[in-house]
């Protein structure tokens, strides 16, 4: 973001010539007033729309969901498939189940080579990482949207909670439409002490277990 003159951007603190050859000092735009740049065309560009790239090539293109045959722009199998984002996120929560259950592998080994019994905490613990990963792979195969899938893996944990009511007038009245039915509006849950009340997340992945302590 920053000031140009038409499609051309302008340095801040830099000498700059115009196209019709005028010539600017380095301190013009910082001293110039708004008045002073309207009169040449000068204008703040705005900024550059924000995108989550991991999904998305643009502002407004998600990328591909699902795997797909690649083809040309004929429409000729070209004879490989194009990985779409679910296989790409079933394989990350492959590594993270991995990372999560690396470090307590020598536990293993040590049972194995003392012929000991490996803690049941641990064993549990294991177990529960790959279900975990288990279940969140099939979270994502079940994601519909590119959106869905986006929310599923990195939403919010909670949610305000909200519920439908009757809007009301500055008498504290309540709205009607022109059949006289009443007019409804979404809006906070508060608690007794008016407090925005907040509710788990329902479109979030299963969580992953702790590590034992």
């Amino acid at each position: 973001m920053g000031y140009q003159i038409g499609s051309r951007a302008l340095p801040m603190d830099r000498p700059w010539s115009a196209d019709n050859g005028t010539q600017y000092p380095a301190n013009w735009l910082r001293l110039s007033s708004p008045a002073d740049r309207d009169a040449i065309g000068v204008t703040w560009g705005a900024d550059d729309p924000v995108y989550d790239q991991r999904f998305y090539w643009s502002p407004t293109l998600a990328k591909q969901l699902d795997d797909k045959p690649a083809v040309d722009e004929d429409g000729k199998d070209l004879g490989y498939t194009q990985t779409g984002l679910k296989t790409q996120w079933k394989s990350t929560q492959n590594d993270i189940a991995g990372t999560l259950i690396a470090p307590s592998d020598w536990r293993i080994i040590k049972a194995k080579e003392t012929s000991s019994n490996i803690p049941t905490v641990w064993k549990t613990y294991r177990a529960a990482v790959r279900t975990s990963c288990n279940t969140r792979q099939t979270e994502i195969d079940a994601c519909k949207t590119v959106d869905e899938l986006k929310e599923l893996l990195f939403g919010s944990a909670t949610i305000r909670k909200t519920k439908e009511q009757q809007k009301t007038d500055s008498d504290g009245k309540g709205v009607v439409d022109k059949d006289d039915k009443p007019v409804m509006e979404t809006v906070d849950d508060l608690d007794s002490d008016g407090n925005i009340q907040m509710i788990a997340n329902p479109a979030i992945a299963t969580a992953w277990p702790t590590e034992p302590s």
